[in-house]
């Protein structure tokens, strides 16, 4: 379907910070935009906001004076309901409560044409909830925006039971001409972002519970290692602990009290105390004047270290890229078959699998193992976790450091504890992304842009799994629940199905 034209009114109930972002970027893309609210002067005054907003742009030299004239003319508060009645669409971003929204789109189904789009910016409420009292809940639709609606680029297109096919082609080219990138989802808890961005926070959450590390560490190894924009912990300070820990619970009772959407007694512990983030000047960092950000633990530089061969033992995965690094560094390399291990001094290095380094030395008979964790492109990483088995010698502690600092990365060494963190959080952000393809909320491609789009992730899930080769985050993911005896850690049918070799059919 083709996009809705220029020349179609677009109408935004609710005047807020995302109501009126998304009327700015209606407006931008020469609509008029009547902008509603039911407080009296907050349409106006959202208006003056995005004006000066984009005042500033013109200061610094991003935009001219006349482009940003003609933008804020082309929004129009109205005072009354009734004003925005030749509306072709319109969108609510009004108070996350359905029975008001439920409410107010009864109104605008009386006041509007029948041809009039009707779309809700809702980031939790269920579509065909929204729809059920609608005479023609048909031509509702899902339009999620993310905040602030002019910068970030996601829009997810949601479709109710009831929704329109058309209605929804139509809204998706709307945002595609609008400069977003729209994905379609069904009507789901969460969607596409908020289901499955939620290990992002939980297995960080589980790891500081664990005491397997210090937050300031663990964020440093989302950016350093995972190249993730943003840590768990200065994320969640930036969202707000009593937005976030919202958003985990309904999620969590949306489906059931699933093991895997399980809420953090931690972040629980934050919300009582008032400890909300950067709005309240405290969460898992403080924020008051002169207040700084604790360093990462890591580990003290190994010099003197006497050895200058690493024998690598078969097939490092993606860690391959380590190689190069360290015969830049001047070591020499020394390959011959194996299991993928690296050995260096009294150290034997492995890539974590999902299992504990004690764990896996018992297994292979190996005492001085030390499982080092993903990154997300070991040629360039600057970080990477350790953890070594109860039975690794000191010295075999040492040596791993010294051969990773060699290419120089920083090393953090965390408890022993399954996965460590960018391989069991890229490992549960794939698993809940699989299950998501596999329910029908989105397919592989919008879940993976989804991903990218709406929180900066550095690559897709999916993508991301695949890249690391069949079958590994579905062993990590076997490998965790065993570990933890838990089904948070189960794997998704989907993976299951992707490693499981088929034969060729016949036929009589």
């Amino acid at each position: 379907m083709p996009a809705l034209d220029s020349s179609i009114n677009v109408a935004v109930i609710g005047a807020g910070a995302m109501g009126s972002g998304i009327a700015q970027v209606a407006a931008q893309a020469g609509h008029t935009v009547y902008l509603h609210d039911q407080r009296e002067g907050a349409a106006a005054a959202g208006r003056d906001n995005t004006a000066k907003i984009l005042q500033r742009r013109v200061d610094k030299g991003k935009m001219n004076q006349q482009d940003v004239d003609a933008i804020v003319g082309r929004i129009q508060p109205v005072d009354k309901l009734s004003d925005i009645a030749d509306a072709g669409l319109v969108i609510e971003a009004i108070i996350e409560n359905l029975e008001i929204k439920q409410g107010l789109l009864a109104d605008l189904e009386s006041l509007c044409s029948d041809q009039t789009i009707l779309a809700t910016n809702t980031s939790s409420i269920s579509i065909t909830a929204l729809g059920a009292k609608m005479q023609k809940p048909e031509r509702l639709v899902g339009m999620h925006f993310f905040n602030p609606a002019p910068l970030m680029a996601l829009v997810e297109v949601v479709s109710g039971l009831a929704t329109d096919s058309t209605v929804a082609e139509t809204v998706h080219a709307t945002a595609l001409q609008w400069g977003k990138k729209p994905v379609y989802a069904t009507s789901t808890p969460g969607f596409i972002v908020n289901r499955v961005a939620r290990p992002f926070y939980a297995e960080s959450l589980r790891l500081v519970q664990e005491q397997a590390a210090d937050p300031a560490t663990l964020d440093a190894l989302m950016r350093e290692a995972g190249n993730f924009r943003m840590g768990a912990f200065e994320l969640t300070d930036l969202i707000g602990h009593d937005v976030n820990y919202a958003v985990t619970n309904s999620v969590f009772n949306a489906y059931y009290q699933d093991t895997r959407f399980l809420p953090s007694l931690i972040q629980q512990e934050l919300v009582e105390a008032g400890r909300l983030g950067r709005k309240s000047g405290q969460g898992f960092y403080r924020y008051g004047e002169g207040d700084e950000r604790p360093a990462a633990q890591t580990e003290a530089e190994q010099g003197g270290n006497t050895h200058k061969t690493v024998t690598v033992e078969g097939d490092l995965g993606p860690a391959r890229a380590l190689v190069q690094r360290w015969q830049e560094a001047g070591l020499e390399i020394e390959e011959r078959d194996g299991n993928g291990r690296i050995r260096f001094g009294d150290a034997v290095l492995v890539l974590t699998d999902g299992r504990m380094a004690s764990e896996r030395a018992a297994a292979e008979g190996i005492d001085n193992t030390i499982v080092f964790d993903l990154a997300f492109d070991f040629a360039s990483t600057t970080r990477l976790a350790i953890a070594a088995a109860d039975q690794a010698s000191g010295q075999a502690i040492k040596d791993a450091c010294a051969l990773l600092q060699a290419a120089g990365i920083a090393v953090s060494r965390l408890a022993d504890r399954p996965g460590l963190v960018i391989m069991r959080t890229v490992a549960m952000l794939a698993n809940e992304a699989a299950d998501a393809h596999l329910h029908g909320v989105a397919t592989v491609a919008d879940i993976d842009l989804a991903m990218k789009a709406g929180l900066n992730y550095p690559e897709g899930p999916l993508s991301w799994s695949d890249r690391l080769g069949a079958g590994c985050v579905f062993t990590v993911l076997t490998n965790l629940q065993n570990s933890y005896g838990e089904d948070r850690y189960r794997p998704a049918l989907l993976l299951r199905k992707i490693i499981t070799p088929t034969r060729g059919s016949t036929h009589d």
